[in-house]
């Protein structure tokens, strides 16, 4: 009697495992859910990040700052892990409480960040950004005979210089700021008189019947690969893989110069899947695949690793990896705290005018 006792026990133990697999292996995994500029990552990387993580990877995408900040404030936080967002907005993003402090703890490939790229005045104690891709803004243009080192804003701002179809950048302190630069001033100006220049000058070139309008960086792209355009503000790793698809369009930060900008994986203050979201950002910091993201995206990467396999075309690029010329023309935008609503009514102006 006691042996069938034992004999049915462990019939019962050996059904009871099989059937809490069965049903494990019938629960959906678990998903991380990244907010995103658009054409931002390697599709690759997708399915790859979901075979050696076990979660699924879900994209939320945008294609402009103040679009990522409405809709985190009109729908809530909490149905992201991972927010990307841009060096200019950290600051903000903190004190709007959309974003927490990361345990770096959890992402232990966070030593393969570069020492120049941590501490940065957006995030001087490296609380709350861990960074993703580098870039910069500059004119994609469809005209062989312009020197990517003559080219000038006047271009697209003056009647006179313009040769057909452009678009400006969607972006209201991208584009005000590259205004500014246009004009003479500093990028991170907050005096009032200047950026009221910088509202007329950007009016000003909306009266050109050349201007067709104000796009996200692809769709610029989109327009100048399609010779809808003749030229287009964009990143310029999207300007890389225009080039790419047509080897006569050209790239430039103008004389005037431009700003450098890094994108930073944040962690959204509300994450339904806080260990998914640090799953995510340590998987893009291995070093192939950071690798990996930088070459097929066409942007400087921060991880100080991945330049360690990347191939040396790729660090020879100078669209992607500006001289030290060209950089020394470029500056990092500032939060502009509380002249923050200087930069939205001048938007405000500039959209509706």
């Amino acid at each position: 009697m006691k042996h069938f006792l034992l004999a049915f026990f462990l019939l019962a133990a050996t059904a009871l495992t099989a059937c809490n697999e069965q049903k494990q292996q019938e629960q959906p995994k678990k998903s991380v859910t990244v907010m995103i500029y658009s054409e931002y990552i390697d599709p690759a990387m997708i399915d790859d990040f979901e075979k050696k993580t076990g979660y699924k990877l879900h994209l939320e995408l945008y294609e402009a700052q103040e679009e990522m900040i409405g809709k985190l404030q009109t729908v809530g936080n909490n149905q992201y892990d991972v927010i990307i967002a841009s060096d200019v907005v950290i600051q903000q993003m903190v004190r709007l409480n959309l974003i927490a402090p990361i345990d770096m703890e959890k992402v232990p490939n966070h030593t393969n960040i570069a020492q120049k790229f941590l501490n940065r005045p957006y995030d001087s104690t490296n609380t709350y950004t861990i960074p993703y891709l580098l870039g910069t803004t500059g004119i994609l243009y469809r005209d062989k005979t312009i020197n990517p080192d003559s080219v000038s804003y006047s271009m697209l701002f003056d009647s006179r210089q313009t040769k057909g179809n452009f678009s400006f950048l969607n972006e209201s302190r991208s584009m005000l700021s590259l205004t500014l630069l246009a004009l003479g001033y500093d990028a991170n100006s907050t005096n009032q008189e200047e950026l009221n220049k910088a509202v007329e000058y950007i009016l000003k070139a909306k009266k050109d019947p050349h201007f067709i309008g104000f796009d996200g960086s692809v769709g610029g792209k989109e327009k100048v690969l399609s010779n809808m355009n003749w030229a287009a503000i964009v990143f310029n790793g999207d300007a890389q893989a225009a080039i790419d698809e047509d080897s006569t369009l050209r790239f430039a930060i103008p004389k005037e110069g431009s700003f450098m900008w890094a994108d930073a994986m944040t962690l959204s203050s509300n994450a339904p899947n806080p260990d998914g979201a640090y799953a995510f950002m340590d998987y893009v910091l291995d070093a192939k695949i950071g690798a990996q993201l930088a070459k097929y995206i066409n942007y400087a990467t921060p991880n100080r690793a991945s330049l360690n396999v990347i191939d040396s075309a790729y660090k020879m690029n100078q669209v992607i990896n500006p001289t030290q010329e060209t950089f020394a023309r470029m500056t990092f935008l500032k939060d502009p705290g509380d002249a923050a609503m200087m930069f939205d009514e001048a938007w405000t102006i500039v959209k509706t005018r």
